[in-house]
């Protein structure tokens, strides 16, 4: 299949998608051309589901930066916390930056189901993220407890809450689990952010990537809806926005 055709029935649920790769090659030639870094001077921390086919759709050219350090639980949310943010701060090269890839996963099928992927050498599809399916099963079936989060399951309560918050916004959209991982990506994001806020780097820049990642079957890959590509210059204290460069 074309990478014209597989964009086009990710298209269908995110229209400004694109592959992961070509996700990771314009930062890298951002990085170079607009920071004049080479990748060995940025250290990649991610904040991704640990679902294993994170790793296995995980883009090669990624391995030309630092790490990564892997700050994300279940759906991507950065359970490592203060401690993870301020750890791989310290693994920074003093004249480099950190670039910071995040959000929650979902699966787009090559026939367009949303919510499924088919993985390498099962019969049948599965769910992805299976997290957020769980979650929202529960969610549905009135089965989440306000503030119920137990040393057993801590995060997958934490992603049950996220989406209790939001319960009527969930509940009520064509889509719920589309609109589940819309929640979901707006408290990583914020939990992201506040994390950056309250963390020392002794680099020149924060790079940080937010965005919607998409796997689907094992012949498809995965790809990369951007919701934001903001860079902290440390020196000068000044932020940009350069989402334009995925539009």
């Amino acid at each position: 299949m074309k990478k014209r055709e597989k964009l086009g029935i990710v298209h269908q649920w995110y229209p400004k998608a694109m592959t992961t790769i070509d996700c990771v090659n314009k930062v890298i030639d951002f990085v170079e051309s607009e920071l004049d870094l080479e990748p060995k001077q940025v250290m990649l921390a991610d904040s991704i589901c640990s679902d294993d086919v994170n790793s296995i759709q995980y883009p090669a050219r990624t391995q030309e930066f630092l790490g990564p350090f892997k700050m994300g639980g279940l759906d991507g949310y950065p359970f490592t916390g203060l401690t993870g943010m301020a750890a791989f701060a310290s693994h920074v090269p003093d004249d480099g930056a950190v670039f910071i890839y995040y959000g929650p996963h979902i699966g787009v099928t090559k026939t367009g189901t949303i919510g499924e992927i088919h993985r390498l050498g099962q019969h049948k599809n599965s769910g992805c993220c299976g997290a957020a399916k769980g979650a929202l099963g529960k969610l549905l079936n009135d089965q989440i407890i306000a503030s119920n989060v137990t040393e057993l399951d801590y995060q997958m309560n934490t992603i049950e809450q996220i989406l209790l918050k939001q319960k009527n916004r969930v509940l009520t959209a064509s889509s719920p689990l589309f609109e589940a991982t819309e929640v979901i990506y707006e408290a990583i994001d914020q939990r992201l952010n506040e994390l950056v806020e309250l963390t020392n780097y002794n680099c020149k820049y924060v790079i940080l990537l937010g965005s919607i990642l998409i796997n689907s079957d094992s012949d498809m890959g995965s790809f990369t809806q951007i919701r934001r590509f903001d860079v902290i210059n440390l020196i000068t204290k000044d932020r940009q926005n350069h989402l334009y460069l995925f539009d």
